[in-house]
């Protein structure tokens, strides 16, 4: 019972704030502006974790690899946590939970990006709807660019109603289905 509340709580601020410095991630890969109050957010909250680490481990490509690595080491240490708690630890030799752990690691980084363009998406829907001038429609639209953008290309406005957000978000789905 107690280790159940442990990996709900451990779970719960790991999940947060690894989306949060893949938000990060995200946003500075896709240019997004991190002036407004959302960026502020996502930053301040990050801070405490990327700019030291930002010192040993450079960006590339304009990426910012320190906040990726931050979002898989929490990962990591989750994975670590609910094993040792369930008793997994024990079960499997050295090279075969190491490789059982790191590929849930990233399989959970990447299930958790695939959540970050799906809210993205629904967010970007009912903004359009219900306020377009929002100061969370600019970020939400540069994040989802990149993904609407072929999609629109091959499925243009019907009538003047776009069909690609439901597109990309049945798309996500399906490589949620395979992870």
């Amino acid at each position: 019972m107690v280790a159940q509340a442990i990996v709900f709580l451990a779970d719960a601020i790991v999940g947060f704030f690894s989306v949060l410095f893949l938000l990060r991630f995200y946003m500075q890969a896709f240019r997004v502006s991190f002036g407004g109050p959302f960026g502020h957010f996502v930053v301040t909250l990050t801070n405490w974790g990327v700019k030291p680490l930002r010192r040993v481990i450079p960006g590339l490509f304009g990426l910012d690899l320190a906040s990726l690595l931050l979002a898989i080491a929490l990962q990591l240490a989750l994975m670590v946590l609910v094993l040792s708690l369930s008793g997994g630890l024990f079960v499997a030799d050295g090279t075969t939970l190491a490789l059982m752990v790191v590929w849930g690691a990233v399989r959970a980084v990447l299930r958790l990006s695939i959540y970050i363009l799906i809210g993205a998406l629904i967010m970007q829907a009912v903004l359009s709807w219900v306020n377009p001038y929002s100061p969370l429609a600019g970020p939400v639209n540069q994040l989802t660019r990149p993904f609407l953008a072929p999609i629109q290309r091959l499925l243009p406005p019907i009538s003047g109603i776009d069909l690609s957000p439901l597109v990309a978000i049945l798309l996500a789905q399906v490589v949620l289905m395979f992870l």
